[in-house]
């Protein structure tokens, strides 16, 4: 029986890898480790800004008849 449960755990340490990924192997649970850093800080505070500026009211909504014209095609 397959679950669609997914499961992030965010070991502290490397000793709290080693025993995750030891317990996880004992149970033959397939797994991955990613390593990749999680986003670039600076690109999350633009999200974060963009987001406030929307909430505030600040944005230009475009007809999608004038579309065209604002993208200059």
């Amino acid at each position: 029986m397959q679950t669609e449960n997914i499961f992030i755990v965010h070991p502290a340490n490397e000793e709290q890898a080693n025993a995750l990924t030891a317990f996880i192997k004992a149970l033959k649970i397939k797994f991955e480790v990613m390593t990749e850093k999680s986003y670039n800080p600076e690109f999350v505070a633009k999200i974060q800004e963009s987001r406030a500026q929307y909430q505030e009211g600040n944005y230009t909504r475009i007809d999608k008849e004038d579309l065209q014209e604002f993208l200059g095609l």
